[in-house]
């Protein structure tokens, strides 16, 4: 498949002057119910991502091929263009260039590299993060990584919550300077971080923690943030309404008396069996 016209549009988005609330999706038909409300861009969470492979708390025990194969997946199921939260890349400088070339492979749009330590040290007591050096090698190896262009590689920090906005601007600045197309802050943002970051930084913002502890979007775009995710509720509410349908059905409840159940008609819609049902008559008659 030709993945560039969904990275150019991604970066069509980026660009503009408006905050985008990403679709949080975790696999095909996620993937494809929000392309089909609407929304301009997908994103695939390093924790969606051990939630939905492993059925695992977020602690870096997925590994990059199992990550790369769902993100496949998300993408050849339609066009949305994916952002993808790629943790640490894996490992190293060295790791974060294969990290980059397996999910180019796969389709993404966006990729970020963070600069936490992963995976959790022995004895920590709390997150920490590598050096300014050291991430900034990794972004520099990514960017040398990536052969389509039109990708984006976004450097991602946890500063602002780990150790103050001062740091986190100076991560920012310093991973600028490289060449990363966008920035993105997981948690701890304030609005003097981010009047410090507009003054000082020229590329596209992008924000975790819920979107910016309350700020609008209307005011997040006149501050040059571009993406605010709003969290990864779409999962948690599929694990609980198959909870809910499974201890039902354990209960005694007939089938036919289940509630918030998708229509013929909307699992139809989803799983595109109208093309498939296209594709029977030209090809197997």
């Amino acid at each position: 498949m030709h993945w560039t016209d969904r990275r150019e549009r991604y970066r069509a988005f980026i660009a503009g002057s408006e905050c985008i609330h990403p679709a949080s999706v975790y696999d095909a038909i996620s993937a494809r119910i929000a392309e089909d409300l609407g929304f301009e861009i997908g994103m695939f969470a390093g924790s969606i991502g051990s939630f939905t492979v492993l059925g695992a708390p977020d602690l870096i025990v997925l590994t990059l091929t199992e990550f790369a194969a769902q993100a496949y997946r998300i993408n050849r199921a339609g066009k949305l263009p994916l952002m993808v939260d790629a943790d640490h890349g894996y490992g190293n400088a060295l790791n974060v260039m294969r990290t980059i070339q397996e999910l180019e492979t796969a389709g993404v749009a966006g990729i970020m590299i963070e600069d936490t330590v992963l995976p959790r040290t022995f004895g920590e007591k709390s997150p920490g993060l590598i050096s300014i050096d050291e991430g900034i090698g990794k972004m520099r190896a990514a960017l040398s990584a990536r052969e389509d262009k039109a990708l984006c590689v976004i450097g991602r920090t946890s500063a602002a919550a780990i150790t103050d906005w001062r740091d986190a601007l100076a991560r920012a600045k310093a991973y600028e300077k490289v060449g990363v197309d966008a920035m993105f802050f997981a948690g701890g943002v304030t609005k003097e971080l981010l009047e410090a970051l507009k003054a000082e930084v020229k590329i596209p913002l992008m924000l975790g923690g819920g979107g910016g502890g309350g700020m609008d979007k209307a005011y997040l775009g006149t501050m040059g943030v571009r993406v605010a995710l709003q969290g990864h509720q779409p999962f948690s509410a599929a694990v609980q309404a198959v909870h809910d349908t499974l201890k039902a059905l354990r209960e005694g409840t007939k089938p036919s008396a289940l509630t918030g159940i998708a229509s013929a008609e909307m699992m139809a819609k989803v799983t595109r069996s109208g093309e498939y049902k296209r594709w029977t008559e030209e090809f197997l008659r």
